[in-house]
């Protein structure tokens, strides 16, 4: 069966609610934020050693006494590609955690969260968009750094 792309029904699960269910759907939620978060650290790793890479390269080539590389534009690929990287997975964490939120609050599993859907607003999802901007910067910093 093809997936057309609509999040799928919490309709297809018999949802009881109940203590353990509720908490279940908390833990649920809260290790969403983890996983989140997560990708947060893991994307700021990417774009901030990317960076550094390419700074470190080229304060390298300027150093008295160091011999040139042979290919210099080499480190700046590999930090334009961390830094893309770090975007990229910036993206596809944003998307898996707000698919997965809509999941959670489809239909019947709404009952179970005992609470309404403004009571856990997250920032998750503005840090990463401006982490995303952040990460989209370096980018252009360094990919203009380089004509």
């Amino acid at each position: 069966m093809a997936n057309s792309g609509k999040i799928p029904s919490a309709d297809r699960f018999e949802v009881k609610v109940t203590a353990d269910s509720h908490f279940a759907w908390l833990r649920t939620r809260l290790s969403l934020e983890r996983t989140m978060m997560s990708w947060l650290r893991t994307a700021v790793s990417l774009i901030g050693f990317g960076f550094a890479i390419v700074q470190f390269f080229e304060h390298l080539q300027q150093m008295p006494g160091v011999r040139p590389a042979n290919r210099p534009e080499e480190a700046l690929y590999l930090g334009l590609a961390l830094i893309i990287c770090g975007v990229l997975a910036l993206v596809v964490s944003m998307w898996q955690y707000w698919w997965t939120v809509h999941y959670l609050w489809d239909g019947a599993f709404t009952k179970l969260a005992g609470m309404t859907r403004d009571g856990m607003r997250s920032p998750v999802l503005a840090i990463a968009a401006l982490l995303i901007c952040i990460g989209v910067f370096a980018f252009f910093a360094v990919l203009l750094r380089l004509a």
